[in-house]
């Protein structure tokens, strides 16, 4: 079964929406896409997998217009196609809907659909697009009010939005990056019975995602790149989850983490009766109390938007507290600077990795020191040692697998996983006393996600205090020792992880209070 994996799978032959043939696309110091093929077939659904850098997004963006290859060409329904922008692709039949959505926020689902739309007329262009939304919405099954404002909508709305948009502009492919990414599980069960209808309708989508249960659930064939190279071709009811793990990272992944029994000490970060304002000036966090011990992780679960990113700013000191207090290590820091919370031990993973994590046109090595730049062994006499930051960068890519040019590449220039790498390496490197990570393994692939998930039981094991947040809920129930769930910015209840249960975390976070839980930050 294993050799079969590594050759593509004879299939009935039909054919081809789309041929990408032998593309090869570089950037400095790497080669995104090598001599890569790709097939869609009308009616499929052709799942593309691998690790971050692996390539994928590359080829799609070769695919819409936003990049062209070095070499290779583009077929589509049987003609050599040029495709020098999104403009041209759409021409040919193509849509994208690309992880984060690229809608108009202050404007009606009917004007952002409108945009850029040929043949609708100057004046009252959203009038004119309406009555297309309602019939595409009603025969695919994507229900969304044209006259309703984006900012207003769901994560899911939103994207029924970016999914009619192609629609209407005529795409018969149709690719989705990271589609359920920013959905709950029920909206992902929406998603599937939508593409299963464009199916029906002879569509062929394009379907790229980490998430190998899903990727087996909605795929007909899946696509396993690796390094810039397609490593094989199979059909998704002759595979199973370990195999494409070992296709994608060339080795066995462990999908269930073992742990030690929690044995926590004192409490490193204690929060009391917190309460702050979100940008909107609104209350975010209300009241909110818990504590994290050392030697343990406590899990915060919640849907998106309850006051968790909140929360991660106040903890470290990146948004102001109005009532309550922080203690960290029994110090309170309520308020107290970034700098000074680091110092005192206190690590952040951030949630957005390249807006807060990185400087994105610093090399590696300099990101390597961001929080200890101005200490000894890296500074002297307000100089920077470039030999001591050196010696310690080989030392962080090495153990943290950083896989990069050179330490004086630009971080920007990293894919996700090994960006997150970094992150950990700088904020891990200094055996730190409390963890704060928000969506740690948020976008990566099965391989990123094994090790930076053992990177924060490892912590555990070294007797930090860990604090993870995340929307994972299977992430949550495997690395937490208690979970703490958000909604509407209080905490509905604190459990064991190993007394929880899906029912009660889901009905807390629909707003069920468990009760007691005012004893947990006291």
């Amino acid at each position: 079964m294993v050799g079969r994996l590594h050759a593509p799978t004879p299939l009935p032959s039909r054919p081809a929406l789309v041929l990408l043939k032998d593309i090869t696309k570089r950037f400095p110091g790497v080669v995104a896409n090598d001599r890569v093929t790709f097939e869609l077939r009308p009616g499929e659904v052709h799942a593309l997998l691998g690790e971050n850098g692996a390539g994928k997004t590359t080829l799609m963006n070769i695919l819409y217009g936003l990049y062209r290859p070095d070499s290779g060409e583009i077929w589509v329904k049987g003609r050599r196609a040029d495709i020098r922008s999104p403009r041209d692709a759409i021409r040919w039949g193509i849509g994208m809907v690309h992880q984060h959505f690229k809608l108009v926020l202050p404007h009606t689902v009917a004007e952002n659909v409108a945009l850029g739309l040929a043949g609708t007329p100057f004046w009252a262009p959203a009038r004119a697009v309406a009555q297309k939304i309602r019939e595409l919405s009603q025969r695919y099954g994507l229900p969304v009010d044209p006259d309703r404002r984006v900012w207003e909508l769901s994560a899911g709305e939103q994207q029924r939005v970016e999914i009619l948009k192609a629609l209407i502009r005529g795409a018969e492919v149709l690719i989705l990056d990271e589609p359920t990414s920013v959905l709950t599980p029920q909206e992902a069960q929406e998603l599937f019975k939508v593409l299963s209808r464009m199916k029906e309708d002879g569509h062929g989508i394009i379907f790229i995602s980490h998430k190998l249960d899903e990727v087996l659930s909605v795929a007909d064939r899946i696509t396993v790149m690796r390094r810039g190279r397609v490593v094989g071709t199979v059909l998704a009811q002759e595979t199973n989850k370990t195999e494409l793990a070992r296709m994608m990272v060339g080795r066995e992944v462990v999908f269930r983490l073992t742990k030690s029994t929690c044995q926590p000490g004192e409490a490193a970060l204690r929060v009391q009766d917190l309460y702050a304002r979100n940008d909107r000036g609104l209350w975010a966090l209300k009241g909110v109390s818990f504590h994290v011990c050392r030697g343990e992780i406590l899990g915060i679960a919640g849907v998106a938007g309850n006051g968790q990113r909140e929360l991660v700013e106040v903890l470290t000191g990146l948004r102001r507290a109005e009532r309550g207090k922080i203690l960290l290590l029994g110090r309170e820091v309520t308020n107290r600077s970034p700098r000074l919370l680091s110092d005192l031990g206190c690590a952040h993973v951030p949630e957005e990795r390249i807006r807060m994590g990185i400087v994105p046109a610093l090399p590696v090595e300099e990101n390597l020191i961001l929080k200890r730049h101005h200490r000894p062994p890296f500074c002297w006499r307000g100089l920077l040692r470039p030999r001591a930051i050196r010696s310690f960068a080989h030392r962080a890519v090495e153990e943290y697998a950083i896989l990069t040019p050179s330490l004086r590449t630009p971080a920007k220039l990293l894919s996700g996983g090994n960006i997150q790498r970094l992150i950990l390496a700088r904020e891990l490197s200094g055996r730190p006393a409390v963890v704060i990570a928000a969506h740690p393994t948020y976008g990566l692939d099965v391989g990123a996600t094994e090790q930076i998930r053992q990177l924060l039981l490892r912590q555990r094991e070294e007797g930090a205090a860990v604090l993870l947040v995340s929307e994972d809920l299977e992430e949550i129930l495997e690395l937490s020792d208690r979970i703490a769930v958000m909604f509407r910015g209080e905490i509905m209840g604190i459990v064991s992880a190993g007394e929880a249960s899906l029912e009660e975390i889901g009905l807390m976070m629909a707003g069920e209070r468990r009760s007691p839980v005012r004893s947990e930050g006291t």
